[in-house]
């Protein structure tokens, strides 16, 4: 495919994943050694999907997101069901989709990509209209993403430091919860300190932890973690650390893409692609086949 005539615009989260102040230096030197013409927009924070949203609009063939998985979740959002193709420069700690989609976490490898435009289509995830690109999560893992956000804004600490004091803390305060579950033909209660919903099939043991072999079978990865016992817990998770998960750690729910899950309070705390919200149940989770379209590798 020929590189694009008209500039691309590049959106920097400013706020997102590991991007710094340099952050526009570094990918415009990127953009140029590839030969890539760019126009870099400085966004921060929801002003990301409002930008993204407006291009969309304007018709732009192609929207890169600079930052981590949270900016990506956040272009995504704004371009999942439109013509806009998104591109993606990985400045976050972890870059999922880009891992996922075997788009390299170097900036000058993942701008050749942007120059080389191969396009694909791949699904999204929906929680009560709101698109992610990786996972949801219900029960301890919001949680500590609030205990992690807390640190980091109060004490100034580095999200690897403050994401492993959460980690412990909120396995001190442990705790479970009765949830109804809704798939396909189907209906459970299940008592369980975690609920997690992806965006195609996760693995959850090490080294493969995260990691989904495929962004377009269409299908919501729902796993149920079966213990509700902090013992129980802690086992699991060192299971999954060494690679030994049982099988029946974690259970798996067949859904053809559809997932209620509804609860006795009045609130649940769930994340979505690292974003901690308090939503009235019931949730209403989907998959949405093929409707981002992206420029990765060549599958």
């Amino acid at each position: 495919m020929a590189k694009p005539a008209k500039p691309l615009t590049v959106l920097i989260n400013q706020g997102g994943g590991s991007a710094g102040e340099d952050a526009s230096t570094r990918v415009t030197a990127a953009l140029k050694t590839a030969g890539v013409k760019a126009r870099i927009v400085i966004t921060h924070g929801a002003d990301c999907a409002e930008q993204a949203a407006k291009l969309v609009k304007a018709g732009a063939p192609i929207v890169v997101a600079a930052g981590g998985d949270g900016t990506m979740s956040a272009v995504a959002g704004a371009l999942a069901g439109s013509d806009t193709a998104m591109g993606i420069l990985p400045l976050g700690t972890l870059n999922h989709l880009a891992r996922d989609l075997g788009i390299p976490f170097d900036l000058a490898e993942a701008a050749a990509v942007l120059a080389a435009g191969h396009q694909r289509c791949i699904d999204v995830g929906e929680l009560n209209g709101r698109v992610f690109v990786n996972n949801s999560a219900i029960g301890l893992y919001p949680l500590m993403v609030l205990d992690r956000e807390g640190q980091q804004k109060r004490l100034g600490r580095s999200k690897r430091l403050a994401l492993l004091v959460a980690s412990v803390r909120t396995l001190l305060r442990f705790r479970h919860q009765r949830l109804l579950l809704k798939a396909d033909e189907g209906q459970a209660e299940v008592d369980t300190p975690l609920l997690f919903v992806g965006n195609n099939d996760d693995e959850v043991a090490l080294p493969a932890a995260g990691k989904r072999a495929s962004l377009d079978d269409g299908t919501l990865c729902v796993l149920v973690l079966r213990k509700p016992n902090r013992a129980g817990f802690l086992a699991a998770v060192l299971r999954a650390m060494v690679g030994r998960a049982h099988r029946d750690d974690m259970i798996r729910l067949a859904t053809e893409g559809r997932l209620r899950v509804d609860s006795h309070r009045s609130h649940l705390a769930v994340a979505v692609d690292g974003e901690t919200l308090h939503l009235q149940p019931p949730l209403d989770y989907r998959i949405r086949k093929q409707a981002l379209r992206v420029i990765a590798p060549a599958a």
